[in-house]
Formats: C-alpha cells, structure tokens, sequence
C-alpha cells in the first residue's frame, strides 16, 4: 500500500504549526495505525529529519496515551476503537490520511501531536478517588450493589482519560471524562461518605482548568474508545444540584 500522511507539526508550544506531508510507500495492511508512524519515523531519521512526535504507551486500548485526530475525527474512522488499534486494512491504497493533535485550550500543545493533558490529573486530584477507610477486600464484597448499579459504576470506570471527548467537543468540554469519574463512585457505597465534596471539586476544577461546558452535542459519546454514555453527564449534573442545595 502507498499511503500519503499530511501531519501537523509543530516545534513547540509557542511555534508557529503546518501540515506537513509524507509517502509511506510500503505500508502493510496489517499495521496498526501507530506501527504506520513509526515506520515513517525510520524514513525520517534516515533523511535527517527529525521523527515526528507522538504520545504512546501500551497500544493495546487501555492506558489512554494515544490520541490524535485523523482525517478529522478524534481516535479515527473505527466507532469503539483508540488509534492505536486502528489498522491500516481499514485504508485503501493510495489513500492520504491527515493527522493533527488534539485541539483545546486547556490541552497544551507540546510537540507535533502531543498535547499537555495533565488538567485531567487535576481534575481527578480534586476528588477523584475514595479517601476514607472503606475496609479490606472482603468487606467490600459483602455490601449488597443491585447488579445494574454495579455495571453502570464499572461501565463508567472504563474511561481511559484519552482525551476525545475533549477533542471532538465543539466547546472542548471535559464534561464526559469528568461525569464518568464521579458517577463510578456516585452509584458505590464507598463513594457515598465524600459525595458532595467530590462533585462540587472536581466539576469547580473542570471549569479552572478552562474546559467548556457542555451543550448536549453527543461528539463525545461519539469518539469515546469505550462507548461512554453522555447518561453519565446527567447524573453529574444532578449530583451537583444536590450537593448545591444540601
């Protein structure tokens, strides 16, 4: 396969960015989507260019690391799927893929596709997790959870914290990844105790960090790698005016 790139590179974050385009003339219709850039990294060094760069960590969808918009939507054309485990079968020969980095204020440009998305380690920093004693692994199994509030919770907890839902917001919102990681513990009991507190931080932190708010568009459920219902941004909302008025 003859695949053209046209990549978004870009020095810094205070560089002046451009498309660049690139031949991989031997593409094998088994690589992955990251194996392709790599395979394009050895031309370039080869040339005396420097590589392009791009987040990556475990290529097999689940730390979350990857994330680049190709041919203008988040993680690609395959619903369900990080980049990182879309493959080059899903292109035709002669076909010319555009790449860019996520696009968001609040998700810094580093280099090239790599985007700064520590703003959702401080969101989740600002309650994102159970910090009271909520016993050993034994007592945790004996609490009766209905079953549909156990597979919600553990639907919700799948969020990889990618970045997508971000990237394809037209508000760049972070109200899905942030919905997500406080409705997982909102239908717990060992969420219960710091419930109030955990939605009123971690929704405050969100909107420090200069994400948009939501407005219903449904891009984010769109892209989101795991299937992540937009339910779960109702529910945060509901959390919140609770915690507000109690």
């Amino acid at each position: 396969m003859n695949i053209k790139l046209k990549v978004w590179r870009q020095a810094g974050p205070k560089s002046k960015g451009q498309f660049e385009t690139y031949t991989v003339p031997e593409a094998n219709p088994h690589m992955s989507f990251l194996e392709l850039l790599d395979v394009l990294n050895e031309q370039l060094i080869k040339d005396g260019i420097a590589p392009i760069e791009f987040d990556n960590d475990c290529r097999e969808g689940i730390c979350g690391m990857c994330g680049v918009v190709v041919d203008g939507v988040a993680h690609g054309p395959q619903k369900r799927t990080a980049c990182c485990q879309l493959h080059m079968r899903h292109y035709r020969d002669g076909d010319t893929i555009v790449i860019e980095p996520w696009r968001a204020e609040a998700f810094p440009i580093v280099k090239d596709l790599v985007v700064d998305r520590s703003a959702f380690d401080r969101i989740v920093g600002a309650g994102g997790y159970v910090s009271v004693n909520a016993g050993a692994a034994q007592d945790a199994n004996s609490l009766p959870i209905p079953k549909q509030n156990a597979d919600l919770a553990m639907d919700y907890a799948s969020c990889i914290g990618c970045g997508a839902c971000v990237a394809a917001c037209p508000n760049a919102s972070a109200s899905l990844f942030t919905a997500a990681k406080i409705s997982q513990f909102a239908l717990l009991p060992q969420g219960a105790p710091e419930r109030k507190t955990r939605v009123m931080t971690m929704v405050d932190q969100m909107e420090a960090e200069g994400f948009g708010d939501c407005s219903n568009h449904a891009e984010c459920e769109a892209v989101c790698p795991k299937g992540i219902s937009i339910s779960s941004i109702a529910m945060m909302r509901r959390e919140y005016m609770k915690a507000m008025l109690g």
